[in-house]
């Protein structure tokens, strides 16, 4: 059998088209709309499952980058049985874990595929016009929505700045392509682009941990690209930088300044403020996974230890809801160490998938990296956007990867043509 027996009486390749526009609409939706994303992400898995070969697809589930997304998963399926919160509680918990089973068919359709790199320009364009949006919003500032703060015209400003980083970086990777092959005008163009989605960020609003997110990416950028020359450049210039724009950006040094303000307060009063609750749910988190090293305290069971943790503190110990601000922590506290261990064996198994050359494998990595320096700081494969962007990410740009190194392979095993 050589696909689903769904597919029977279909024409193949326009339901394969149809799969690709579907996430094309997933990648265009993501900065935009919540539900028209869940729609169309559902609407994605039950197109695509036609179109699977099932040796293919036994195949991919033999490679690390497939089955450790959906090893985790089981994990936390599993984990369910010995939470101790009610069902309710335990589903909402393994909610969090679902999207990861979308990494495998996303891998083996944009291996077959040649259409991914249309989600690649879906994405970036509807990005940019958020971007635009932003900027609009700031310069004008009745436009902006009272829902929201100026700057953010949807969603929140966490996702707005993961969208805009990873846009930035990627254009980044591009212009430096684009000089390889001595292309200065487009190398010029998408490094000013770049620098849009940087100011942004910088200028207008941003989330703390994409500070310091893009700091490790331009390193790391500057290391892939130009090793130890890059990585003085960089360090260079990033000094350079950063001195202009703490001249110049009045709301980043607000920003700065506010934390250190917070860290002293909730150091010396326990008080409850966004830095404060930030250590103190991370405290919190390192004794419950203490409590419960080895398996965990169960899928779900986040929120209970917080309430069972706060009951007769004061201050910021006294808060009742929480999450540890750690994606490690947040495996942890459910499915210990063993399901923390998968995490990392997971998103090292991603970064190898995108270790070759060329700007696709570049961009994977960077959605790789971007994932894993952001998730320090909060329970980033969890939330929403950051979530399925690194899910279609490295899905969608892991299969284009592939399928170029199928193509190389299948070249190089051509006998030599005889003139």
């Amino acid at each position: 059998m050589s696909s689903l027996p769904m597919l029977a009486g279909f024409d193949r390749s326009r339901w394969t088209a149809l799969v690709d526009w579907l996430a094309v609409g997933v990648a265009v939706s993501l900065p935009w709309s919540t539900t028209a994303t869940d729609v169309l992400v559902v609407a994605w898995f039950v197109a695509v499952l036609p179109t699977l070969e099932l040796p293919a697809l036994r195949r991919e589930l033999s490679t690390a980058a497939a089955y450790l997304p959906v090893l985790l998963w089981l994990l936390a399926a599993i984990g369910m049985l010995w939470a101790d919160v009610n069902w309710a509680e335990r589903l909402s918990g393994l909610n969090k874990f679902h999207r990861l089973l979308f990494i495998p068919p996303l891998l083996l359709h944009f291996q077959k595929s040649e259409r991914g790199i249309w989600v690649l320009w879906g994405f970036l364009a509807s990005t940019s016009s958020l971007l635009l949006v932003s900027w609009a919003s700031l310069l004008i500032p009745a436009l902006a929505s009272r829902e929201n703060v100026v700057g953010v015209p949807v969603k929140e400003y966490i996702s707005q700045s993961a969208e805009f980083v990873v846009c930035a970086f990627a254009l980044l990777g591009w212009a430096c392509e684009a000089a390889r092959h001595w292309r200065w005008r487009l190398a010029l163009g998408l490094v000013v682009a770049a620098l849009l989605f940087l100011a942004d960020i910088l200028f207008v609003v941003t989330s703390r941990a994409a500070l310091l997110v893009v700091v490790v990416l331009l390193l790391f950028l500057a290391w892939r690209e130009f090793r130890w020359r890059g990585l003085v450049g960089a360090f260079v210039l990033g000094c350079v930088a950063a001195a202009a724009i703490w001249s110049a950006s009045p709301y980043l040094r607000d920003r700065l300044t506010t934390s250190v303000a917070e860290l002293k307060a909730y150091r010396e009063e326990n008080a409850v403020n966004s830095t404060g609750l930030h250590l103190e749910f991370l405290r919190k988190s390192l004794t419950f996974v203490g409590a419960a090293p080895l398996f965990g305290h169960g899928t779900g069971s986040i929120p209970k230890q917080f309430r069972q943790s706060a009951v007769g503190d004061a201050g910021a110990s006294s808060v009742t809801w929480g999450t540890p601000h750690d994606q490690i922590l947040g495996v942890a506290v459910q499915i210990g160490l063993i399901g923390a261990v998968v995490l990392l064996a997971m998103w090292v198994a991603h970064f190898l998938l995108f270790t070759g050359n060329g700007l696709m494998a570049l961009i994977g990595a960077i959605v790789v990296a971007h994932n894993v320096v952001s998730s320090f700081f909060d329970l980033y494969l969890f939330a929403f956007v950051p979530g399925w962007l690194y899910v279609f990410g490295v899905g969608v740009v892991g299969g284009m990867v592939l399928r170029q190194r199928d193509i190389a392979s299948t070249k190089a095993a051509r006998p030599p043509q005889v003139s």
